[in-house]
């Protein structure tokens, strides 16, 4: 391995690339700040942990609705303008969120509005950001990409909850006025990066086209598998959306208090990503995964069991390093899998299993929180993620088995080359 490349660090060299994550560290502080405010003010207004639920169903509802029409817009249109525009809509979210603050918000439903607005924007904005990562580094060092953006955007999650737990402290107009700004500076970054797709035929716009991502991953069983092992798992092991809750009635811990806890999932995902970014994963990539889902699973059950804060600490932090290795098998075999022509509508797909296992699953956290209590729901949860792993194991050996990532495929289009490493411009994600 060359000095350039050590630790992961030699994409870096690429202008737009450290764009890309510029803009993406900033947006992931605000957008996690911006969590930490919106889950403590509604539970703090209504004191319903169905509530906190309902906040990932008005994201998870128009990102379903609109996900694979947006996978095509990704290999359709300009997937930097696509981004950009995200970002503006998110900055519009969080403007309305301390307009309601500073008008004296007493009802939730303003809330649950603007997050549905905001859940239409990522909608837009995920299959765009994930479908241009590919095209920013060689094929070689695209491991090495996956493991360092993640590894970024895990910082930016460190930093984000902990910020605006202590903003918190001043009110949440405070952390609602940061998030606007952070925002704001990661939309200049966005339109500083330069992005070049690869020139292809624009194939007419038809239910057939949008539909294309889910024909490609139903036919390739280790995606398949890959991505709906990530669904349901996390689906049923979302216990990061009942934290609010969890801070304040049964670790009798303040908005800080909540702030260091949504921070500690992060912290061990970003030093697992930092450790894959030294040491990627080169065999037994089926083992590491399930693996990976295991630990989640586990960690999930003893956070139930503890209203210890130290040992709810490293129940966060095993959660947040298992998920980090299914994140990474799962992103580097669905990119390698794909050919560039129609990445943007795998991504899509890719994206609603993501979003559904996040709000979704936060959604089912709170409804079974309130059918069952607080704690139960966790350990029901952390107990249905180790059954899905033991069935996808069975239902899956292809990827169970799978010892190595296969080679990266080149575009199948014969009209337009691959384009060279020079070619490649990085896109800001969030």
């Amino acid at each position: 391995m060359s000095s350039t490349n050590l630790g992961g660090l030699g994409v870096l060299r690429h202008r737009s690339f450290a764009f890309y994550l510029a803009a993406r560290l900033l947006s992931a502080v605000a957008v996690q700040m911006q969590s930490v405010a919106i889950g403590w003010q509604v539970y703090a207004l209504t004191g319903d942990v169905f509530d906190l639920g309902l906040i990932g169903l008005a994201q998870f509802a128009p990102f379903f609705a609109l996900i694979l029409i947006s996978g095509q817009a990704a290999d359709r249109f300009n997937r930097q303008n696509i981004i950009s525009l995200g970002l503006a809509a998110e900055l519009v979210c969080s403007l309305l969120l301390l307009g309601f603050t500073v008008a004296g918000l007493k009802v939730v439903w303003p809330v649950f509005a603007v997050l549905v607005l905001f859940g239409s924007a990522r909608a837009f904005m995920m299959p765009a950001s994930q479908a241009i990562l590919m095209n920013l580094v060689p094929a070689d060092s695209f491991g090495k990409a996956v493991a360092l953006s993640s590894s970024s955007f895990h910082a930016a999650v460190i930093v984000g909850p902990t910020l605006g737990g202590l903003l918190y402290l001043a009110g949440s107009r405070a952390v609602y006025t940061v998030v606007a700004a952070l925002l704001l500076l990661s939309l200049v970054l966005m339109r500083f990066a330069r992005a070049t797709q690869q020139p292809r035929r624009r194939e007419p716009a038809s239910w057939s086209a949008v539909l294309e991502g889910l024909r490609f991953v139903w036919s390739r069983p280790a995606v398949l598998g890959a991505i709906s092992l990530d669904l349901f798992a996390v689906l049923f092991g979302g216990a990061v959306a009942l934290l609010p809750a969890y801070a304040r009635d049964v670790l009798h811990a303040g908005p800080t208090g909540l702030g260091v806890l949504r921070t500690v999932p992060a912290v061990g995902a970003a030093l697992t990503a930092g450790a894959l970014a030294v040491w990627p994963i080169a065999t037994r990539v089926g083992r590491w995964m399930f693996g990976g889902v295991a630990v989640f699973g586990l960690a999930t059950i003893a956070l139930g069991q503890t209203r210890s804060f130290p040992v709810a600490l490293v129940a966060l932090f095993l959660i947040g390093a298992g998920d980090m290795v299914s994140v990474y098998i799962r992103h580097i075999l669905v990119q390698f899998e794909t050919p560039d022509a129609i990445r943007g509508r795998v991504s899509a797909v890719n994206a609603v299993f993501i979003g559904a296992s996040n709000e979704l699953g936060e959604f089912e956290s709170g409804l079974t929180a309130r059918w069952f209590g607080l704690l139960p729901a966790i350990l029901l949860g952390g107990t249905a993620t180790l059954v899905v792993a033991g069935l996808w194991a069975w239902g899956f050996p292809v990827l169970s088995r799978m010892d190595r990532f296969p080679h990266a495929k080149q575009d199948p289009d014969p009209a337009p080359p691959p384009a060279t490493p020079a070619e490649a411009a990085a896109t800001p994600a969030v």
